[in-house]
């Protein structure tokens, strides 16, 4: 039988708390958060294709074998990002509750200046029939 201790104590874990233990375990910066998923990205090249790489961490457990979208939303900037590959999986971490979901996405050489460049108001993620949230994280806050 097992027993929670924070139920105990009527303690519980806010999403706050969450995202600041997630961002905390990782070792990357993070680039957007969500109630309950933080996303983590970073630029790739390989053989001349541009890959923008991200790796969301949380909440989201997905199997997916339709592709998702990125969408950067901004001041007159939007830019929506297809996925490379079509399938992918979220994976369980040690953490009861939290997954690790790697997703890469195309981007043309042309875009990679403009997102740059680009305040960001909020970022989306489509996955199947899911829309998540993130706004751009400020690590100075």
């Amino acid at each position: 039988m097992g027993f929670s201790i924070s139920k105990l104590f009527n303690k519980t874990e806010t999403s706050e708390d969450t995202i600041n233990a997630i961002i905390a375990s990782v070792e990357h910066d993070a680039y957007g958060v969500s109630d309950s998923n933080v996303l983590f990205s970073g630029l790739n090249e390989l053989g001349g294709y541009f890959f923008f790489q991200t790796i969301v961490v949380g909440s989201l457990k997905v199997k997916c074998k339709n592709g998702a979208r990125l969408t950067f939303k901004g001041k007159n900037f939007e830019l929506t990002l297809n996925s490379d590959s079509l399938e992918f999986e979220s994976h369980h971490t040690e953490v009861k509750g939290r997954f690790v979901t790697n997703i890469d996405f195309q981007i043309e050489e042309k875009d990679i200046k403009s997102l740059q460049n680009a305040t960001l108001s909020e970022i989306v993620l489509h996955v199947k029939k899911k829309e998540l949230l993130f706004t751009k994280y400020n690590s100075e806050k």
